[in-house]
């Protein structure tokens, strides 16, 4: 059979997304979604809006999602850029900031959808190892020549940065794009939003599919200077005019008016993250630092794979990355305080086995 696949489809190497079961009765703890329905008031969003002219286009702008955004983080909406969640988000700004004859820097250990990005848009990328604690040096990404991408608080290891480190980075970059991407800040991360007003060079990207129990309706959204948020826009208008569907605007905005449901709700996951993690170093697990949703966990009786396998077969799935440096570790989204007791269980019987 013949390949017709551009050399580009043919040689890249794909970001493998978290496997989705479907009709299984599983806990499933591997892709960072919330255990938690979403506020009431997004269901009432969307009723309310499939009443309305759906056979129209949405607001290329993103609508009442944008008004809502640029309220939640208390700046202006020429500050705010909305898609179709903050993977869209970022390839979107990849192609915007990024030029593929200077080199950007982005970890080692870090979201794996990063080099597959600088792959597609042929960017040339400088990777930065994490230390031996898994922890970002930011000294190691002073003075990039072509911009910075971090994680903060970093995937897959939870470790975040303090907002003074992060200051540092971009105030060492200030002739190229620092991104920050903050999937997962509103667990007990510290935000570099405020520092948009000081920084022209600055975009945070945020998702609402973590903290606002959104990963189906996929929304996301960028913090920036207005002539990063035109960037965006530039290239959003080159590729897709209407990222942001009708239901999806309504969804998000209404998320986003409901803070006290979500705080409620990240109290709720920081509290099971924390009682997971002391159990699992009483099993003898070493237990990264973490201001996520997650848990980043290295087994001792047994290595990392064995305790995956065993796991899946009593219908309980985590993710193991076969990668350099982190094999030996299983990223643990946190679920329901149930679930995490039946984790633990399962866990200590692992220990138990020969």
């Amino acid at each position: 059979m013949r390949n017709f696949l551009s050399k580009k489809a043919r040689n890249i190497t794909p970001y493998v997304a978290g496997e989705q079961p479907r009709g299984r009765d599983i806990i499933k703890l591997n892709t960072n979604e919330s255990p938690y329905p979403p506020s009431p008031r997004v269901y009432d969003a969307i009723k309310s809006e499939l009443g309305s002219e759906l056979r129209k286009y949405p607001d290329p702008c993103g609508g009442e999602f944008r008004m809502q955004a640029a309220e939640y983080v208390g700046l202006k909406e020429e500050n705010i850029f909305c898609g179709n969640g903050s993977d869209e988000v970022l390839g979107f700004a990849f192609q915007a900031f990024f030029d593929e004859d200077r080199r950007i820097k982005v970890p080692d250990i870090s979201y794996s959808f990063y080099p597959v990005w600088s792959q597609l848009f042929d960017i040339q990328t400088e990777i930065m190892p994490v230390n031996e604690n898994f922890e970002i040096d930011v000294e190691d990404y002073y003075n990039s020549q072509g911009g910075v991408v971090i994680a903060n608080p970093n995937a897959p290891t939870g470790i975040a940065l303090k907002i003074e480190k992060i200051e540092k980075v971009v105030k060492n970059n200030l002739n190229c794009v620092v991104i920050i991407d903050e999937a997962y800040v509103e667990f007990g991360g510290d935000s570099a939003v405020p520092l948009v007003r000081m920084y022209d060079n600055l975009l945070v990207i945020r998702t609402l599919s973590k903290s606002q129990s959104l990963a189906g309706i996929r929304a996301g959204f960028a913090v920036g200077h207005p002539k990063l948020i035109d960037g965006l826009f530039r290239i959003k208008d080159s590729f897709n005019s209407y990222p942001v569907n009708s239901l999806t605007s309504a969804a998000a905005a209404a998320a986003l008016k409901d803070k006290e449901y979500y705080n409620g709700v990240s109290k709720k996951v920081i509290e099971t993250r924390e009682w997971t993690a002391m159990e699992l170093e009483k099993l003898g697990y070493e237990v990264l630092p973490s201001k996520t949703n997650f848990i980043f966990a290295k087994p001792k009786v047994k290595n990392a794979k064995e305790v995956f396998d065993a796991l899946k077969e009593n219908d309980i799935i985590v993710r193991w990355f076969d990668k350099d440096r982190i094999r030996d570790y299983l990223r643990i989204t946190i679920g329901t305080d149930d679930d995490m007791k039946t984790l633990v269980e399962c866990l200590t019987e692992i220990n138990d086995s020969k």
